[in-house]
C-alpha cells in the first residue's frame, strides 16, 4: 500500500520497466529500496557483480508481458466469482505476481490463511487492540521503538521518523505485541511487516504477520529460545546434504557453518537476503503455500551458485562469499525454475517428520543445558568464598 501512496504521489509515470531489467533508473527501485551502493567494500563488491551479471541477463520484455497477458486472462476469466486455490493459480503465483496486482492477491492470500482467526474477531479488532496497546503499559513497545528505524533502513519508506512507513509499521507492531503478549516483540517481525505493508494496508499488514506467525511457522518460531528457528535449521541441514550433497560436504570439509547464515534467510524470510525484485518473488509463493517455500528457495540459491561456492576452497572466503551471494542473484526465472523444478520431489510430510525428529533432539538438549546451568549455580552458592573476589593489588598487600 506504502507503493501504491507513492506512485500516485510521483505522478503517472510507469515504472514496470525496472522490473524488466533491474538497473540503476534512480536512486531507488520501485519498491523504495537503494539502489545506489552504500560507500562499504562488501555492497560496492555486491554491485559489481551484479553489473557483469546484468550483461548477460535475458530478462525480455516479452516475458513479462507474457506474464502480464496471463494474469489479466485470469482476473477475466474470475471477473464473477472469488478467486479460488487451484493449480492454475498457483503456477501463476509461482512465476510471479505482476507488481500492480500483488496487493489484491496478497490481501486474498492473508485472507485465506487467516480466516479462521478473523472470523472469531469482534468488528475493529485491530483498532481495539492498538488503542490497548498504546493507552497501557506495554513491555514490548520499548524495543519496537528502539527497531522502527533499523528496519529497512535502505528503503525510503522506513528511512527516517518522518517516512511514512514508520507510524504504520508502529502500529501493526504493537497491535500485534498486544494480540500475543507470550511474543511481545521479536526482532524480525518489524522487517516482515515493512515489507506487508509496502502492498498492504495497515490491518491487513497486520492479519499477514499473524499468518506468517500463528499458521505458518512453528510454535517457538519467535520466541525467546527462537526454537522453531533452531530446529528449521537443522531441517535445512539434512535437505542441503540431500539435495545438494556436494556444497554441503564442501562446506562441512572447511568447517563452515552456513545456518549462521541461513539462519536469518528463514526468520524473515529473505528481506536484506536477496535483491528486491527476486524478494517479492519469494513472497509471492510464501504467502500462498506457506513455509516451505522459504526451504525451496533457500536450497535453490545454494543450486543457483553450486559451482562458485564450489571453486572457494579456504573457509574465511567462503564465509565471506555466503554473507552476500545471494545479492548477486538477479535472474529471478532461473531461481524460480530451480526452486519448483529442479528441487523436487519435495513432500511437506518430510519436513514435518524432519521437524518432529530435531524439535525432540533440541529439547533435550536444551534440558541438558539448564540442568548443567542450576548445577552450577548450586556449586557456586555452596562455595563458602562466593563473591569474595580479591584484586590484584589486594593480593599483594
Amino acid at each position: 500500500q506504502l507503493l501504491e501512496d507513492a506512485l500516485q504521489a510521483d505522478g503517472p509515470e510507469q515504472p514496470g520497466q525496472a522490473l524488466v531489467k533491474p538497473r540503476l533508473v534512480s536512486e531507488y527501485d520501485i519498491y523504495g529500496f537503494r539502489t545506489v551502493p552504500e560507500d562499504d567494500e562488501e555492497e560496492k563488491l555486491v554491485a559489481k557483480v551484479r553489473a557483469l551479471d546484468l550483461k548477460t541477463l535475458h530478462l525480455t520484455e516479452n516475458q513479462e508481458v507474457s506474464t502480464g497477458v496471463k494474469w489479466e486472462n485470469y482476473f477475466a476469466s474470475t471477473m464473477n466469482r472469488e478467486m479460488a486455490c487451484s493449480p492454475e493459480l498457483k503456477n501463476l503465483i509461482r512465476a510471479g505476481i505482476p507488481h500492480e496486482h500483488r496487493s489484491k492477491v496478497w490481501k486474498w492470500c492473508v485472507d485465506l490463511h487467516a480466516r479462521k482467526f478473523k472470523d472469531s474477531t469482534e468488528p475493529g479488532y485491530f483498532q481495539t487492540l492498538l488503542q490497548k496497546a498504546l493507552e497501557k503499559q506495554n513491555p514490548a513497545s520499548k524495543q519496537i521503538e528502539l527497531d522502527l528505524l533499523r528496519t529497512l533502513p535502505n528503503n525510503k519508506h522506513y528511512s527516517g521518523p518522518t517516512s511514512e512507513g514508520i507510524q504504520k509499521l508502529r502500529n501493526v507492531l504493537l497491535a500485534f505485541s498486544w494480540r500475543n503478549p507470550d511474543i511481545g516483540y521479536c526482532q524480525g517481525l518489524n522487517r516482515l511487516v515493512a515489507v506487508a505493508l509496502l502492498y498492504l494496508e495497515q490491518e491487513d499488514a497486520f492479519w499477514c504477520l499473524v499468518t506468517i506467525v500463528e499458521v505458518f511457522m512453528p510454535r517457538d518460531y519467535y520466541t525467546k529460545t527462537l526454537l522453531g528457528s533452531q530446529v528449521d535449521q537443522r531441517v535445512f541441514r539434512d535437505l542441503m546434504s540431500e539435495k545438494l550433497p556436494r556444497v554441503h560436504a564442501h562446506l562441512e570439509q572447511h568447517g563452515v557453518d552456513y545456518t549462521l547464515i541461513t539462519f536469518n534467510w528463514f526468520l524473515v524470510v529473505f528481506v536484506d537476503s536477496v535483491v528486491s525484485d527476486v524478494l517479492f518473488k519469494i513472497w509471492d509463493s510464501f504467502l500462498y503455500e506457506g513455509p516451505k517455500v522459504i526451504f525451496r528457495f533457500a536450497l535453490a540459491l545454494f543450486k543457483y551458485k553450486e559451482e562458485e561456492i564450489l571453486k572457494l576452497q579456504d573457509p574465511m572466503s567462503m564465509f565471506k562469499y555466503l554473507r552476500y551471494f545471494t545479492r548477486t542473484i538477479l535472474d529471478a526465472r532461473k531461481l524460480i525454475s530451480i526452486s519448483f523444478g529442479d528441487l523436487n520431489p519435495f513432500p511437506l510430510r518430510q519436513i514435518r517428520n524432519r521437524r518432529s525428529y530435531h524439535l525432540e533432539k533440541v529439547r533435550l538438549e536444551l534440558t541438558e543445558l539448564e540442568a548443567i546451568r542450576e548445577d552450577f549455580l548450586r556449586e557456586r552458592d555452596a562455595s563458602p568464598d562466593k563473591g569474595e573476589l580479591v584484586s590484584d593489588e589486594e593480593e599483594d598487600t
